[in-house]
């Protein structure tokens, strides 16, 4: 959850805007009892009953505060055999962050591939392992655009035929099922897609498209987040907006606890493949936000608005969620407006990359044990959640569609039904205290006890990694700051060594200035790649 700098509307913050409706059809309670046993009986004064009364109407209306826990109604359909999540697109990547020179290993469930260029650029995907011996292509390298494993040489060309086996005799003929198996991907208005059906072609109709994204003027700032919990609990956070205002209070310039208040909804459209309708905040009707989540991992957030001139605008908040194992999620990210703001021309790109990275970072303590509560329990989310009509619904909505649509994936919890993984998994929590502090300072090892595996709470690998840009500004700032340390040595030496009390003080100034010079890169450095440290505003 990124944002977008503040313009002249009243800007949803963080997550998206907002609505003020009325709940979806078939929300409501009906019929809700209270029976107070022995009134009558026991002899209760007339004050006393009245008390009483009063007690059982506030439960009533308790009661109708909440979202039902059962959704009648639902037929054979809803058991969600007519779902397959094979026959899906899934989003990979944003295209610009595909490397030229090396292979990306990635996942879908649990299911690895390596997406790399050809020599002539084009994006090409495979099954990430060797049919010699299983190794991973992806910890191979291209050779004149062929995949090479790095165990025995065997090389691969885009289809993911073998192309060369250095160990077969002169002669000799490379076996056909020498091969990698080969994934469809596409890459559509800056995302790569990757098509999963093992027996299908391409269903061009289910790879989606955004129109926002395709209007004159329409610019986005995107991002890549990988977060330990899994994609379901990533898509709820993400659906929201209650928990905006207290979870990323200040961080941007919207959020603020004190407007945390009741959402209204309007559920407009249920289909097979997700569902869409409006929120909006209470005291704020006027700005009607359009949500939509569309099978299995895409979320959309839009806001059209006319401006202070009279124009219309859009705001468009994207998130591309790929379940990427179990406790494991990629998050994609792309806020996009046709509104401009002279923030973003100046202000440095990473600077609105490590307040997206703080953002995920305020969410990832509470969200990481959540994922371990679900592992633990092992039951529908209904018993567990309780759900509020004015900030809920769409929670409600998206694992109710879980109930229909989960048994055609490898494990979901839904509202009402569940299949768990077969091995729960390990949920990773982000460092505290000292500990966290000590491991912020080494992005490039992950932290205490992690130098031999990514730390995904860490901003380096679960960010910098993804993204070109910040790796960059990373190296540039590094290399800025080793210059400055060397400058400042130097300036003093030579302050040592001046004859005049005047040239002591210019070099000695020089020193400090350089010194000073050396500490913001660093703090630069530090503010890309490191742990983010929950603190508390105290009211």
């Amino acid at each position: 959850m990124t944002t977008l700098p503040a313009t002249t509307l009243p800007r949803p913050s963080l997550l998206l805007p907002s609505v003020s409706f009325t709940a979806a059809p078939g929300n409501r309670t009906s019929g809700v009892r209270r029976r107070w046993p022995g009134a009558a009986a026991i002899g209760i004064r007339r004050q006393g009953l009245g008390r009483c009364w009063a007690a059982a109407a506030e439960a009533v209306e308790e009661e109708e505060a909440l979202l039902p826990k059962e959704e009648a109604g639902e037929g054979d359909e809803a058991k969600g055999r007519y779902y397959d999540w094979k026959e899906e697109w899934y989003p990979l990547y944003l295209s610009k962050e595909v490397p030229d020179d090396a292979a990306l290993p990635l996942t879908v469930f649990d299911r690895q591939l390596v997406l790399y260029r050809d020599a002539d650029g084009v994006l090409r995907c495979h099954e990430d392992r060797c049919p010699h011996r299983l190794a991973k292509l992806s910890e191979g390298q291209l050779v004149d655009g062929k995949l090479e494993c790095l165990y025995h040489g065997w090389q691969f060309d885009g289809e993911g035929k073998c192309v060369k086996i250095p160990q077969l005799p002169d002669g000799a003929k490379i076996p056909r099922n020498a091969c990698a198996r080969n994934y469809e991907v596409r890459d559509s208005q800056g995302v790569v897609w990757v098509w999963m059906s093992p027996s299908n072609p391409p269903d061009s109709s289910k790879l989606p498209w955004f129109e926002p994204y395709a209007r004159a003027g329409f610019t986005d700032l995107s991002t890549v987040h990988e977060l330990p919990y899994d994609h379901s609990i990533l898509l709820e956070n993400l659906m929201d907006p209650a928990h905006v205002p207290i979870s990323h209070d200040r961080t941007d310039w919207t959020a603020k606890r004190e407007d945390a208040q009741p959402l209204a909804f309007e559920v407009t459209e249920r289909t097979r493949r997700g569902f869409a309708g409006y929120w909006a905040r209470e005291r704020a009707p006027h700005l009607r936000s359009l949500l939509r989540f569309e099978a299995p991992c895409v979320l959309t957030n839009t806001l059209e608005f006319v401006d202070k001139d009279g124009k219309e605008q859009c705001f468009s908040a994207q998130f591309l969620c790929r379940p990427a194992g179990q406790g494991k999620a990629m998050l994609l990210v792309r806020f996009g407006s046709t509104a401009s703001s002279p923030l973003m021309k100046v202000l440095p790109q990473w600077y609105f990359h490590q307040n997206a990275c703080k953002v995920f970072e305020q969410d990832m303590g509470f969200l990481s044990s959540q994922n371990e509560v679900l592992l633990r329990e092992k039951v529908p989310t209904k018993e567990l959640y309780l759900n509020l009509r004015s900030s809920d619904t769409w929670v409600a909505e998206y694992r109710r569609w879980m109930d229909k649509a989960g048994h055609g994936m490898p494990y979901y919890f839904g509202h009402s039904t569940l299949s768990p993984p077969p091995v729960p998994a390990v949920v990773e929590q982000a460092p505290a205290g000292a500990v966290a502090g000590i491991s912020a300072s080494f992005p490039a090892k992950g932290g205490i006890g992690t130098t031999h595996a990514p730390n995904p709470t860490n901003r380096y690998f679960r960010h910098v990694v993804h993204c070109k840009g910040c790796r960059e500004t990373v190296n540039r700032y590094t290399a800025l700051k080793n210059a400055f340390v060397v400058l400042a040595a130097v300036a003093a030496a030579a302050a040592v060594l001046a004859a005049t009390r005047q040239w002591k003080a210019v070099w000695l100034a020089s020193a400090a200035v350089l010194a000073a010079a050396s500490y913001a890169c660093g703090s630069v450095v530090s503010l890309v790649t490191t742990n983010f440290i929950r603190t508390h505003r105290r009211l």
